[in-house]
Order: structure tokens, then sequence, then C-alpha cells
């Protein structure tokens, strides 16, 4: 019986079948670190120039809304432009060294390269908007942010974690009027306080914890 396959069709089949399985395992290797978390749980982000929440929040009392200006309205809280920072630094602190990368980014009409310490996976939708206007505070996600010099990630992200409050909301929601008091502490009857809440939110807990609530 004659031979179907010449030797070197054997060996360019054995090729073209390796560069597959590389292809495949480097796909599923980029991918991985596409949606791997970073920076790690409490590690803080150095960040030029050093902005402090500690100081920012704690110390003189800035609102959230006050850097973050469409935390309330769109999906992305938003990231102050340099004319938010030279409110105040154009008059305060203008001699400091540690301040001399925001007046290159006011004189270059150059954006500061702030280093994102919160990610989500590009898979994973999720909306400031919609979580400020039913409650979620931001130390709910953030953490005591008025106590960190360098900001740091407090929690996973995961998506356990994410379902943890979707399927027990009454848990973690607070009156609208405290989404910013990063002083708020959760009184000992929040489970019954947090159903009323849902009610008067119109939040539909059954449906909380669909799939397409988050991927769309």
């Amino acid at each position: 019986m004659a031979q179907i396959f010449q030797p070197q069709s054997v060996l360019l089949l054995k090729i073209g079948a390796g560069a597959v399985v590389l292809g495949v395992v480097a796909l599923v290797l980029i991918w991985r670190e596409s949606i791997a978390q970073r920076p790690p749980v409490d590690a803080p982000v150095e960040q030029v120039p050093p902005f402090s929440h500690k100081h920012h929040v704690g110390d003189v009392g800035l609102d959230c809304r006050f850097c973050h200006a469409s935390v309330e309205t769109s999906a992305f809280a938003g990231i102050p432009p340099t004319s938010t920072c030279m409110t105040c630094h154009s008059q305060l602190f203008t001699d400091q060294a540690m301040l001399s990368p925001l007046a290159a980014s006011l004189r270059e009409n150059r954006p500061l390269r702030w280093k994102r310490v919160h990610r989500l996976p590009d898979f994973v939708y999720f909306n400031h908007g919609i979580h400020v206007a039913k409650g979620v505070g931001c130390s709910t996600c953030h953490g005591p942010v008025e106590r960190m010099p360098l900001m740091w990630r407090v929690q996973s992200l995961e998506m356990k974690w994410c379902l943890a409050c979707h399927r027990a909301p009454e848990n973690f929601v607070r009156p609208r009027e405290r989404v910013f008091d990063m002083g708020w502490r959760p009184p000992q009857d929040q489970a019954a306080q947090g159903k009323k809440l849902l009610g008067a939110y119109r939040i539909d807990a059954k449906r909380l914890a669909d799939c397409s609530n988050c991927h769309r």
C-alpha cells in the first residue's frame, strides 16, 4: 500500500500541531495575566506626585466628589484634571519639590499619569453611579481611605466578594446621605435597617445575583 503522507508532510503536521498547542498556551497565559488583580491587596501604590488620601480626606476633609466628580452619574468615578488640583495648589505648597510634576502638568498641558489601584477584568461591567444611588458607601469597597497616606486595595474584587454583597445587600447598604461618610459604621440592627433601605431604593434583591448584571 502506497504511503499517504510523505515524511516531510508528517514533519510539517507535527510542527503545525505543536505551534497550535503553544499558541493556545500563550493565549491562556496572556488571558490569565490580563485578569490578574494588580497590585496585591494591602500593598501601597507609589504615585507621582505622592498623593495622600489621609491628608486630603482625613486631615483637610475634602469630599470624595471634589476629585471624583462623576462618581454619582457615571460608571467611572473620574480622575481629577490638573486644574482641580491647582484650585488649592496654585496658592498652597507651591515651592514643594514633590509637587513639581503637578506644575509641569499644568505648564505643558499634559495630564498626570496615575497608577491604577482598583482594576476589574474587561469582561466585568461595574457602574459607580448605580452603586452610589443604591446606598453603597465608598469605604465598603475602597476601605478607610482617610487613613491611607498612599492608596492600596483592601478587597479582593473577586467574584465571590461581589456576590457576598449582591446576595445579601441588606448587610451593606446605608442611607444615601451617608454614602461619602468615611466614619459611617453599620448599626447593630443593620440587617433590619438595610431591608427597609432596599425597599426605599427599589432594589429587587432576587435579581442582584443574575449573571447579566455584571457580565454583558
